[in-house]
């Protein structure tokens, strides 16, 4: 296992090449033209290590080798949009590498092909790299769970803080209130009005009560009114809500569809639900104290396991039933934040975990 770290070692410059590559090429997720190009790079990429081309759906792309037994999720498109580059270009500082998207995850997508390209063999493993993770996967949800099907163990690449793997990560559930009432001039008849706005205050209040404990429901963005001088006759909430329970999200749907107008006359809609349900524990806990052997194998230091509260794909292919790591993309900060950066010398380790763990799971008859 020792050949893992040191060949993956000798590779940095040229990781470190394949990534400036990556990040050079902008693809907000919204943005259909860009993620096309990006796609065009990664499947250069990917196709040069893994020697064959993937499947492409719009630029959404699937590398099979058999029938799965181990699937492999990473996405290409980033929140950052295009013209980011220009201000903020790829740059090496000594150990760390920044650059829009490079810790989320450009660089867990060349830590991953690299990895898979020191096996001995490709059969039975899936690559899927969609370009919609930032927005919730809508289209690429339904290729993850066809190309997750009769897998053992779902490797998700993204990043990681301080090296922890995900072992678990709250599910999202996201709500749309609509509130309505009924316009008037505020300055010549207000009270012949019904003011949406007041009405959705109340709302408000009553929906930032409903969390607690490590369930986090939160009001985010609120809409009312068109002109200074009329009584809003329309309001609307957006409503974020987190939780590692799948009862927490019944209770919070329950409370929130159970909400009712204040105001006379005011009327109440209420949209949405579950986008992704949460990763537990137990989905993890068997590939988690995998990725503990095989790292003390590779005379790597032992990863920490953390829950936090951000989602990604891996709480998908949990939600498939399928067991799943989170996390083993690249070490470093400041995902979404100006300045993300990336720790380049644990690239090659990082990766070398990866393909340890790949190899474990497909040939079990090793851990012995």
């Amino acid at each position: 296992m020792s050949d893992f770290v040191s060949t993956l070692r000798a590779r940095l410059p040229r990781m470190i090449e394949d990534l400036a590559a990556l990040v050079a090429v902008e693809s907000p997720s919204e943005d259909p033209r860009a993620t096309a190009h990006s796609a065009d790079a990664v499947t250069a990429l990917g196709s040069r290590l893994l020697g064959s081309s993937p499947e492409r759906h719009g630029a959404h792309l699937v590398w099979r080798h058999g029938g799965t037994r181990v699937l492999l999720v990473g996405h290409h498109d980033t929140v950052w949009p295009v013209g980011t580059l220009a201000r903020w270009p790829f740059r090496v500082d000594g150990d760390r590498a920044t650059g829009p998207g490079c810790f989320d995850m450009k660089a867990g997508l060349v830590q991953l092909f690299h990895a898979l390209s020191t096996l001995p063999s490709l059969d039975g493993i899936t690559v899927l790299v969609n370009a919609d993770e930032e927005v919730g996967s809508p289209v690429s949800r339904a290729l993850i769970e066809q190309a997750g099907q009769g897998a053992r163990a779902a490797l998700i690449g993204e990043p990681s803080a301080d090296g922890a793997l995900k072992t678990a990560r709250k599910g999202i559930a996201r709500y749309r209130l609509e509130v309505t009432g009924r316009a008037a001039h505020a300055g010549l008849d207000p009270a012949r009005g019904i003011n949406a706005g007041v009405e959705l205050a109340h709302q408000v209040l009553a929906v930032a009560g409903l969390g607690g404990g490590d369930t986090s429901v939160t009001p985010t963005v609120l809409t009312a009114g068109t002109t200074e001088n009329t009584v809003p006759a329309a309001a609307g909430l957006a409503v974020d809500v987190r939780a590692f329970h799948q009862a927490e999200f019944e209770r919070v749907d329950r409370a929130i569809r159970g909400l009712r107008p204040v105001l006379p006359g005011s009327g109440l809609a209420v949209h949405g639900g579950v986008s992704r349900p949460a990763l537990p524990p137990t989905a993890s806990a068997g590939l988690y104290e995998l990725a503990q052997v095989v790292a003390a194998e590779l005379g790597l230091a032992a990863p920490a396991g953390v829950a936090v509260g951000g989602a990604s794909d891996g709480n998908l292919t949990a939600g498939f039933g399928i067991p799943t790591l989170d996390g083993l993309g690249p070490v470093g900060g400041n995902a979404h934040a100006e300045g993300e950066w990336v720790h380049l010398p644990a690239m090659p380790e990082r990766a070398a975990l990866l393909a340890a763990l790949v190899d474990r799971v497909l040939r079990p008859r090793a851990q012995a």
